[in-house]
């Protein structure tokens, strides 16, 4: 699912990543890259910021990106003093 992305003759590897979090309005569109570190993507230059799931899922398809990983985070065992939970993460088709 990685796609390679030549930068400065160094290959990097980076899956197309949408990110929502629980009560917010919005979802960041940017990619994973190995290591898990949340970065721009390349065909957008810049993480974008969506209003909706929908609107990040047709903005992938514009630049042609057919898959990404949907990651749903939740801050609510934290506030409640719990240990944090992961976030669940799926692979989703456009």
């Amino acid at each position: 699912m990685y796609v390679k992305n030549k930068v400065e003759g160094i290959i990097m590897n980076y899956i197309p990543t949408i990110i929502g979090v629980a009560e917010a309005t919005h979802y960041l569109v940017g990619s994973s890259d190995e290591e898990e570190n949340f970065i721009p993507l390349k065909e957008l230059g810049s993480v974008v910021v969506c209003q909706s799931l929908c609107a990040a899922k047709t903005l992938l398809r514009e630049n042609n990106i057919h898959s990404a990983k949907l990651t749903l985070q939740t801050a609510y065992d934290e506030m409640c003093g719990l240990p944090s939970s992961s976030a669940t993460n799926q692979i989703i088709n456009l």
